[in-house]
């Protein structure tokens, strides 16, 4: 007995939303797709059009082998020989469906076709009579739906159900439907024709004027239970209705739409990336999977999600695999929010000056770039804590290169007021000066960035070196000029390093000085 309040949810991403320019996906691909499709609880998955090419027919193929919860679909004209290569592809496994449409209305009739409307009744019945021979599971659809003829479609979805199909879809094949129009459509098919009880109404809408989804809603609400769509919304022209929308409205609306999808919306986030990964970029402000989805900027927003998250988010980012709202940074943001960004950061203890120092240096940066990075923002506060005086300093440094003999730095470092000395042999010049620092200060950090750009032209030229340094999960930057390349390489890495001191003592508890460590090691 089926569930009236179950909504299944018909995937055609790798059929419908392959159409879409650019969006073609290989075998492996589309094997990939199938897999977490098949973890994500998409009750049917169309996984092409058999007839189109062998390379249809083998995707097929293999998805209808590995899927162990989805239903396997292919798509075929109403024909016998379409019909065929889909039973041929999907023969392999315990259940499929058969998806067989043709076009319903006078425009694609006279013009496409070039049948009249005993012709394609008589198709119709001798395609899902076919069809059903082959397989329990026959789906039916009316090409171009919404602009159908009523009377007529009643005549033949009255027609596909009793030649054996058990779902019957309505497309709106070019996007032209509006929201009343369709709820009229399915209202009138649920109530004019006499065997409906023996089908699901599915409705595939299409995406050119925008109200995809809003029209895949309205049919649901009218009767459909079942929606076909895609992830991303990606199809031909403007798109499909976006799978992870009408899943998302089901469950965020459930008090105006009480029904269930059995999607793990959990999965929606990874879903979106795997199938963008093998077609193209999702829009920054796509809803629910868009990388602006659950990001703030505005300073009026920040503060009030900072009190409440539910003022400006109704449904958390963790719903759809999202690990937390985004508050991001950029001239909008406020100081409220500014403060709450530092403690993300690990910036537990700093004062009010030095947030009010950083917060000016920011909203400064904010209006030169257009994007704030957290690193950006560590860097201004670590800037502002660096006391005159930093704990390690360089005192002097020899360095011996050449293809004479190994490469040599001899170096000497104020550290914590005591004078230490060493020489140390590397792998090029810079790497023994990095290697003299850490035996002069043992430590554990990895080297993620290392930088030289010349200020000026020619051979005196004044070198900016830059070293970003990572540690637990922290970075800090060194930047340094100098017109001799190496000692600028060592200051650039000290001044990072002490950064990294400085942050330690802000974002956890007191600790020994390492050289206090190694004492009593």
């Amino acid at each position: 007995m089926i569930d009236k309040d179950k909504i299944f949810i018909f995937d055609t991403t790798m059929r419908d939303g392959e159409q879409s320019p650019g969006a073609s996906m290989s075998l492996e691909e589309k094997i990939q797709i199938s897999r977490i499709f098949d973890e994500l609880g998409i009750d049917i998955i169309e996984a092409g059009f058999p007839i189109a090419s062998p390379g249809d027919f083998e995707a097929v193929s293999a998805i209808s082998k590995i899927l162990k919860n989805s239903i396997p679909c292919g798509l075929s004209r109403a024909s016998k020989k379409d019909i065929d290569a889909c039973h041929e592809a999907l023969k392999s496994a315990p259940r499929f469906r058969i998806h067989t449409f043709i076009s319903t209305s006078a425009l694609h009739m006279k013009h496409k076709l070039n049948k009249s409307q005993e012709q394609v009744l008589d198709a119709i019945k001798e395609s899902v009579t076919y069809a059903r021979n082959l397989t329990d599971d026959v789906e039916w659809s009316c090409e171009d739906g919404t602009r159908t003829d009523m009377d007529f479609m009643c005549k033949i979805v009255e027609l596909a159900i009793k030649s054996g199909a058990k779902t019957i879809n309505i497309p709106d094949t070019v996007g032209y439907t509006i929201p009343s129009e369709f709820t009229k459509i399915i209202t009138t098919l649920k109530n004019k024709v006499p065997n409906i009880d023996k089908a699901i109404l599915s409705v595939h809408c299409h995406n050119d004027l925008g109200l995809a989804v809003a029209n895949s809603l309205a049919g649901v609400s009218a009767g459909a239970r079942q929606v076909e769509c895609t992830i991303n919304g990606i199809g031909e022209r403007a798109g499909n209705a976006a799978l992870e929308e009408i899943v998302m409205a089901i469950k965020t609306r459930n008090d105006l739409m009480p029904y269930t999808t059995g999607i793990n919306t959990e999965l929606l986030s990874k879903a979106s990336k795997v199938v963008s990964n093998a077609t193209f970029p999702v829009q920054f402000n796509k809803a629910i999977v868009g990388k602006n989805a659950f990001a703030h900027e505005a300073g009026i927003h920040q503060d009030g999600m900072l009190k409440n998250r539910e003022t400006y988010e109704i449904m958390t980012p963790e719903s759809v695999g999202v690990k937390k709202t985004s508050l991001v940074m950029g001239k909008h943001s406020g100081r409220h929010a500014f403060k709450e960004k530092l403690n993300d950061l690990g910036y537990v203890d700093v004062t009010d000056d030095i947030i009010q120092s950083a917060f000016g240096k920011f909203k400064i940066l904010a209006d030169k770039k257009k994007h704030v990075y957290d690193d950006d923002i560590a860097a201004l506060v670590d800037d502002s804590m660096i006391s005159e005086k930093s704990v390690i300093n360089l005192k002097s440094l020899k360095v011996f290169a050449g293809t004479g003999e190994p490469q040599r730095a001899e170096m000497t470092l104020d550290v914590y007021g005591e004078v230490k000395k060493t020489s140390e042999t590397g792998d090029g010049p810079v790497d023994a000066i990095f290697k003299c620092i850490k035996v002069l200060y043992p430590h554990d950090v990895k080297l993620q960035l290392y930088q030289v750009h010349a200020v000026t032209e020619g051979t005196d030229a004044q070198a900016t070196v830059s070293v970003r340094i990572e540690e637990k999960g922290k970075t800090t930057v060194g930047q340094t000029s100098d017109t001799d390349t190496l000692v600028a390489s060592a200051n650039a890495y000290l001044s990072a390093l002490n950064k990294m001191i400085i942050k330690r003592k802000k974002t956890s508890a007191p600790i020994e000085h390492e050289t206090q460590k190694v004492k009593g090691i």
